[in-house]
């Protein structure tokens, strides 16, 4: 079980100790929240490679002390040369998950720094960028020992993945894959790093190293350009928001799935579920998941693209109008939702109260394989998401950004207490956090509780294609029982602790003290830390 860690100013979460590291020394030196996660952010880009990358894209939610909400979208579109007729002249039916074929979409992680560190000035941010990359440079320059969670993770397509452009040249050792103790260095990567760190971030989209990954991209055939690096900006927008009767949960816009994991606090909390955990608990949240999912994919697109307000359906008359299609005494039939992912999630409070919910990934584990040579980048493969057929509801289209399942959570409570939480998990994570929410609010378990506790996961998690109801083997039979007697397809996945039931964190600041407690999942190789 994990342990809440209590810091009486401010703390930072990560699923690696090393990222967790990271943030706690830029604090120590009097950086904020928004600084010490641009530095933790760079560190895990390093030293977990399977689930996140600055090949990949990322968002953020922030609250202010003074109570402001800001959110940034980092997600690249598509590139200028990712048509449907491109891919169906190549004979395919659907987007390719790996492969130069799969490098579809700009990356926006970094941008997201740049504009994250532009916010943090005006907030009187004041360390200096080589300072926060410097972890991140030396981990890649010196090497790292490969987690326990890589070495444990079995890979979509591992053939295709091995295939790759400069993969295993990259992250096998000898052509074979690493084994514990292990300790990787990625030179090329680290000097990219540091020319970031002395160029500035925008020489990622505009300078010396988006000449050198659009060379890379060019080279493989994958159908991203130099063009489309330099028009890419990440963009500030308004959260998503949702009032409960403890408080008011945020989350990010579309074309991420936010809205999902609103509409589940939402619809769940209509349904009056009282006491302890219970089966009527964990039944109310699953069926309230298969409400939100239904809506989730019949609206969610880039926001540009939008055809209904997403705000319209986190009002009290839709929670009431979806409680009330929910059968308390019978599972409703579900279909399969769509979406594995490998992301990290991670969260920092300062002694200020300024409080960061962020999420950075590459879409599947190592995202579409390609490593880029000139600057040791693997690249996201987030462009599967998009349909080949131009009548669905996220055709590609170049210049479109693609459906994501990330999405970064932060509530603020009646009583004061700001919370920053989340999970990787790809479709699971508006369930982990809707778990993990109810448990810490409704249920009033502790932090470290609410994120330790066993999981559960609707639909398919890596490498199935079941739709079940996934339970951890820690759940009391009881409830297993109850929810099969509800006409729930329940499958113990005989793990105790799975990796496919989420990286959680969540982070907690009281307002009378100004205490932190924060934890990190036991799933994961990761930690919280503060002062």
């Amino acid at each position: 079980m994990t342990d809440t860690q209590t810091f009486s100013a401010a703390a930072v979460a990560a699923p690696h100790h090393l990222a967790s590291e990271s943030g706690r020394a830029v604090l120590a030196e009097g950086g904020n929240a928004i600084e010490a996660m641009v530095a933790m952010a760079a560190t895990i880009a390093v030293v977990y490679p399977h689930m996140n990358a600055i090949g990949g894209d990322a968002f953020w939610v922030v609250h202010e002390p003074g109570g402001r909400m800001r959110a940034i979208e980092a997600c690249g579109p598509a590139g200028s040369l990712a048509t449907i007729r491109r891919y169906r002249e190549k004979g395919y039916d659907a987007l390719p998950f790996r492969g130069p074929d799969a490098a579809v979409t700009v990356a926006g992680a970094v941008g997201g720094w740049h504009a994250a560190l532009d916010y943090s000035r005006s907030l009187g941010g004041r360390l200096a960028l080589p300072d926060l990359l410097a972890d991140a440079i030396r981990f890649a320059k010196d090497g790292y020992e490969v987690s326990a969670s890589e070495l444990r993770t079995r890979p979509n397509e591992p053939e295709a993945l091995d295939a790759a452009p400069n993969f295993l040249a990259t992250f096998g050792f000898d052509g074979k894959p690493p084994k514990k103790g292990d300790v990787r260095r990625v030179p090329a990567l680290g000097a990219a790093l540091e020319q970031l760190a002395h160029a500035g971030l925008d020489d990622f989209y505009r300078g010396d190293i988006a000449r050198e990954i659009a060379a890379d991209l060019d080279a493989i055939g994958a159908p991203v350009t130099r063009a489309d690096l330099e028009s890419f900006r990440a963009i500030f927008r308004e959260p998503l928001q949702a009032k409960l009767r403890h408080g008011t949960v945020y989350n990010k816009a579309p074309p991420t799935q936010g809205i999902a994991a609103l509409l589940i606090l939402g619809i769940y909390e209509r349904l009056g579920i009282t006491g302890p955990e219970s089966v009527r608990h964990h039944h109310g949240l699953v069926e309230a998941t298969k409400r939100a999912f239904r809506i989730r994919d019949r609206i969610v697109t880039d926001f540009d693209r939008l055809k209904h307000d997403p705000a319209s359906f986190l009002t009290p008359g839709v929670f009431e109008r979806e409680a009330a299609a929910i059968d308390m005494n019978r599972a409703a039939p579900w279909p399969a939702p769509v979406g594995d992912g490998d992301t990290v999630w991670m969260g920092a409070i300062d002694a200020s109260g300024l409080a960061v919910s962020y999420i950075q990934s590459i879409y599947w584990d190592w995202g579409s394989g390609c490593v880029l040579p000139r600057t040791g980048i693997h690249w996201q493969n987030r462009g599967a998401s998009f349909s080949l057929d131009p009548n669905a509801v996220n055709p590609l289209e170049p210049g479109r950004r693609p459906f994501h399942t990330l999405n970064p959570a932060l509530a603020v409570l009646s009583d004061g207490r700001v919370m920053s939480y989340g999970a990787m998990g790809g479709d699971g994570q508006p369930q982990f956090q809707a778990q993990i929410f109810t448990r810490y609010v409704d249920l009033g378990e502790g932090v470290a509780e609410a994120v330790d506790r066993p999981r559960w996961l609707l639909g398919r998690t890596w490498g199935q294609s079941s739709t079940s109801l996934k339970m951890e083997s820690r759940f009391d039979p009881a409830i297993m029982e109850g929810l099969v007697r509800l006409g729930h397809e329940v499958e113990e996945i005989g793990e105790a602790y799975s990796d496919g039931l989420g990286h959680a964190g969540l982070l907690v600041k009281h307002p009378k003290d100004g205490r932190v407690e924060a934890t990190h999942d036991p799933r994961s190789d990761g930690a919280a830390a503060g002062i």
